[in-house]
């Protein structure tokens, strides 16, 4: 009787949150067929987003802008570990790691469909000399969700 219970909870779990409209988070299509990254083939930012596009559905990269229906111009890709905290003795006690791009998204016969922009991410994070390994990995972890 106790497993039955547990099951007829379970159920009325699952249908409370179907009914609720829950559901995960997608990914949004985007509305062209073939976009082309203005990036060097070796960076790390274009291998990213070519890898998350290629996950994330309908558009298909490709390698010259002639063949794409939007270009992705990247201008700025910026890094900056900022100075926010200092202890008693003149430690750094955290840092604020600032990611900026700058992006013009066109369609290559000069007409925009986002304009110049620029994304700026701002992640604190905290520091510690004892545990310099493992701030070294939060930090790097931290920059690549960025």
């Amino acid at each position: 009787m106790n497993a039955l219970a547990r099951l007829a909870l379970l159920a009325a779990l699952a249908l409370i949150l179907g009914g609720c409209g829950f559901h995960l988070r997608n990914s949004a299509d985007l509305p062209f067929a073939t976009l082309y990254i203005d990036q060097p083939e070796n960076s790390d930012l274009r291998s990213l987003m070519a890898r998350n596009f290629a996950a994330s559905g309908q558009t298909k990269l490709v390698m010259t802008p002639g063949e794409a229906a939007a270009i992705l111009s990247i201008s700025e890709d910026r890094q900056d570990r900022n100075i926010l905290s200092l202890s008693s003795t003149g430690r750094v006690r955290e840092y604020q790691l600032v990611r900026t791009v700058g992006f013009r998204l066109h369609d290559g016969k000069g007409g925009d469909l986002i304009p110049s922009s620029q994304i700026v991410l701002r992640r604190d994070i905290t520091y510690s000399d004892d545990l310099l390994l493992a701030k070294g990995a939060e930090e790097n972890l931290l920059w690549r969700d960025m």
